[in-house]
């Protein structure tokens, strides 16, 4: 371990024998600004304190957190994270460069075994199943074997590395969600580690990591540079987060759920602002609040704003643990560690927050959130007249109520139907489907998705599912004919109790059936509509609406096609599916009628709180944990039966359009370079204001005509395979001919929108990869000039990458965005920028100079102002100072090297 600086190493007698740990009550006592510090700062100065080493965790750090109160949101920290979450969309990218500096090793004849994740990373395949299966007893397999068959490269590469490198698991598809599985399995609350003891702390590589905050553990969502560098043992650097006290008063009244809560805070906080902050929850209503429910706030941490959502370790965390099958010896020392070193949560604590926000869980109510954003709240009562409202202000249909909408039945033999509208009024398309007439109308629930782990990781809501769907059966109601229904859990464990209670048949009887364990709707993997539905959408562009238990609803993000996506419980899902209709109001309008003919409203199949309690006491225990997770990594019999490249280094297949070995460390020197300036570089792009790292970096569909597309079309793969950017993020030829070719970007270079350019030595317009690679013919450097706020939006890995492999230097830009700062740093780029007054407009730059840059060959410090000159065609020169946005020592270091992943190849060749 590192230095104590404090002096406060301590040893804690725990059931699982003694250990050491660094104490904030020592510190507390030397200290006292430690007492009034929130419980996620204490944490992240407990993570300074055990890893300060003078040059990457500095003094300077230290009395940074420990003066929080005046600092917060203006000092960057250090972070050097316990464990490292993947998803596979993302954790793909991450194998490949690990892989491909394991190979390097080996080329130089050096020890590969020693070339794996520093820092234990679990990787969680949940990103791929896709749902075009469903309503059948064989829908999951179906669904799976189609995922297989499309993966398979991927798969492969994954399964090779689950045997081929140490500190590093991977759990198949199939198994469930990474953020469920995280929360029911792999966080620890307190971690044991080569003899010490300390606070589980994470990043993962998914912005609702942190969903794990609702147990205790501290940790939230990062880039994918930013996650290699944790495997590897870096620390992350970050702005001291400021922290607002949320505090909870009464408890969730009878009918409410806690989906209804999260939904309630995440407009409350929307509308505080708490973007870059940390929420921390205090007050008495904690105690009426489960770990399940506190996760399923915690996970929509994205969609409030903040960076983790706290809840410190008390006597509901501990009960979670037992539940789910967590050693007694392991949680006594959770709860022995958390009390000792002032992170059990204590109401006596007088903790001084950023500010304080108040919510009283008696006021929640039922409750939606439509129709394009998390914060679009709609309480139950009033969401018949708001969706009417909102076809009519947003769409031009004014209402018509259902039983005026008429029209002639259509849709047979393959006819398309005439819409029956009257002037700007809803639209209303008959069909028939088999035997059954209906009409599809705009405001149509198409897509009923049990669907997130955001939800099904809640055994509350889940069971209440089951008994809304098991009261609606027996009561003879159905969903309607043209919703399109889906049961996703997050873990396996919500089959086993849904059919310990019996209420799995009464899901399955509403087509509820599973279609797999893994993220579907909500990140849009929720397959078409039928096929008869999605044709009349299309073609008489209807205003169709999905009801989903997730935590995002982005326009076209469920499917480009339907226009409404609407937040709610998995009870309300059920709901919405038998209503088969946003426009309809859950307390007045009857479901159906029963046989009897009496009419049947939703209160007559909603479960009381005691109904769901009563089931979920028997059904729900650790046996059930227990039996999903010790078999967790095995995989199912597709798993088990890829065949996967064995041994040490991966087999790299040339052919692979999927997979390909990163270029950035091949034949890379064992010394440091010497950095050198930047002589006769040329503009690639001038960009302006607010280029995001979406304009940057390849993002959806190929065009054909695209770079990126005539790639794939050269490789033969036919244009219905190329699949998505995100899923090629393993092969670096596919994403550097993406990179800068967002349809939208604006080059001041170009005449036309789109990832075209000047190719200055002819003047000839074509697109940035191939003037770039023009370039790179004759050993032009690059550089890239911008505005304010460069490298805004998702912290995206391969903007920064694929801008090194177009072999751009530096970026000269007003501003930075945070974190694609730090990547350009991580790749090798130089991050310029000019100094305060001065622009590219001010200072006249067009775009057609050749550039030089000096003052980077005698030394670079943190902060240094050197000088550019940037001389046009006709000999001109315009000589300006730039600031070098190297913000620390360990950057100087990571730029000298090349990159963060060049810096610790040579770490593992020197070792």
């Amino acid at each position: 371990m590192p230095q104590d600086f404090f002096g406060i190493e301590k040893e804690l007698t725990t059931p699982l024998g003694k250990r050491k740990y660094y104490s904030l009550r020592d510190l507390a006592a030397k200290r006292s600004e430690v007492k009034s510090l929130p419980y996620a700062i204490r944490i992240l100065l407990e993570n300074a304190i055990r890893n300060y080493d003078n040059f990457a965790v500095t003094e300077d750090h230290l009395e940074t957190l420990l003066n929080w109160h005046e600092t917060a949101g203006k000092k960057d920290i250090p972070y050097t994270p316990a464990r490292v979450l993947m998803q596979d969309f993302t954790g793909v990218p991450a194998v490949v460069d690990i892989a491909s500096i394991r190979s390097e090793v080996a080329r130089k004849g050096k020890d590969t075994g020693k070339t794996n994740p520093v820092v234990p990373a679990d990787m969680v395949i949940d990103h791929s199943v896709m749902v075009e299966f469903f309503g059948t007893q064989n829908s999951y397999k179906k669904n799976v074997d189609l995922e297989y068959q499309r993966n398979e490269e991927r798969y492969k590469l994954l399964k090779w590395a689950q045997k081929a490198f140490t500190n590093f698991s991977v759990v198949p598809p199939g198994m469930g969600i990474c953020h469920q599985v995280n929360l029911e399995y792999l966080a620890k609350g307190v971690i044991e580690r080569d003899g010490y003891l300390f606070p589980d702390t994470l990043v993962g590589t998914d912005s609702h990591t942190p969903m794990v905050n609702g147990i205790g553990v501290l940790g939230w969502g990062v880039g994918g540079i930013e996650a290699e560098a944790a495997m590897l043992g870096q620390p992350i650097y970050m702005i001291l987060p400021e922290v607002i006290g949320l505090k909870l008063t009464g408890s969730l009244p009878e009918g409410a759920t806690s989906t209804d809560l999260v939904l309630t805070v995440t407009k409350l906080l929307r509308d505080y602002g708490v973007v870059g902050k940390i929420v921390e929850i205090f007050g008495p209503g904690l105690a009426h609040l489960t770990v399940p429910d506190r996760g399923t706030i915690s996970n929509m941490s994205p969609e409030f704003g903040c960076t983790d959502t706290h809840w410190p370790i008390d006597d509901q965390t501990l009960a979670y643990m037992l539940k789910t099958n967590r050693s007694k010896e392991h949680v006594e020392m959770v709860k022995k560690y958390a009390q000792e070193n002032m992170l059990w949560r204590n109401p006596e604590d007088t903790i001084k927050y950023t500010d304080e926000i108040e919510l009283d869980l008696s006021t929640v109510e039922p409750t939606i959130s439509g129709p394009k954003r998390p914060q679009d709240k709609i309480l139950l009562k009033d969401a018949k007249d708001q969706i009417i409202s909102l076809l009519k202000e947003s769409h031009s249909r004014t209402y018509i109520p259902v039983q005026e909408r008429t029209g002639n039945w259509a849709y047979e033999g393959g006819q398309a139907a005439e819409a029956v509208q009257i002037e700007t009024g809803i639209k209303s398309i008959p069909m028939k489907r088999g035997d059954i007439s209906y009409n599809l109308s705009d405001g149509a629930v198409v897509i009923a998705a049990i669907t997130s782990c955001t939800n099904t990781s809640n055994p509350s809501v889940m069971i209440g599912a089951g008994l809304v769907a098991k009261k609606a059966v027996e009561r003879g109601l159905d969903v309607k004919p043209w919703v399109k229904t889906s049961l996703a859990p997050g873990s396996r464990v919500v089959t086993d109790y849904l059919e310990k209670s019996h209420l799995l048949p009464y899901l399955e009887a509403l087509k509820f059936h599973t279609v797999g364990y893994g993220c579907t709707t909500c990140i849009g993997n929720s397959g078409d509509m039928m096929p008869e539905v999605q044709k009349a959408v299309i073609e008489n562009d209807l205003v169709v609406c999905s009801a989903l238990s997730g935590n995002r609803n982005f326009e076209a993000r469920i499917h480009p096609n339907i226009k409404m996506n609407f937040l709610a419980s998995p009870m309300l899902v059920v709901a919405y599916a038998l209503a088969g209709r946003m426009d309809f109001d859950m307390n007045n309008e009857p479901l159906g009628i029963d046989s009897n003919g009496e009419a049947i409203f939703l209160k007559d199949i909603w479960p009381t709180l005691d109904e769901i309690n009563e089931i979920m006491d028997v059904v729900v225990t650790p046996e059930d944990y227990k039996r999903t997770y010790e078999t967790i990594f095995n995989g199912d019999d597709a798993w088990k039966g890829l065949n996967a490249p064995e041994g040490t280094i991966y087999e790299w297949d040339d052919k692979s359009t999927y997979i390909q070995e990163a270029p950035f460390f091949k034949d890379i020197s064992e010394d440091v370079p010497e950095p050198e300036d930047i002589q006769g570089a040329k503009v690639l792009l001038q960009l302006g204001d607010m280029v995001t790292t979406d304009h940057i970096s390849p993002a959806g569909k190929f065009q054909p005509e695209h770079p990126a597309g005539q790639y794939l079309t050269e490789h033969g793969v036919e244009q219905r395979d190329f699949n998505s950017y995100g899923s090629r993020r393993g092969n670096h030829e596919v994403m550097m001919r993406g990179t800068f070719a967002n349809v939208r970007i604006k080059n001041k270079l170009a005449s036309r929108e789109g990832g075209w350019t000047k190719y200055h030595p002819t003047g000839e317009e074509m697109p940035v990869y191939d003037a770039a690679m023009k370039y790179q013919e004759d050993n032009t450097p690059l550089v890239v000039i911008g505005g304010k706020e460069y490298g805004s939006g998702s912290s995206r890995d391969w903007a920064a990458k694929g801008t090194t492999l177009l072999g751009v230097k530096a970026v000269i830009t007003e501003s930075y965005e945070r974190i694609h700062r730090s990547n350009l740093v991580g790749m090798g780029v130089l991050p310029l920028q000019f100094l305060e007054g001065e622009t590219q407009d001010t200072l006249g730059l067009a775009g057609d100079e050749t550039y030089d840059i000096s003052g980077i060959a005698d030394g670079l410090t943190p902060g240094k102002e050197i000088q550019v000159t940037a001389t046009k065609p006709d000999g001109t020169k315009t000589e300006f100072k730039a600031m070098v946005r190297l913000d620390s020592e360990v950057d100087v270091a990571y730029y000298k090297h090349g990159g963060i992943l060049n810096y610790v190849l040579r770490n593992f060749l020197k070792d």
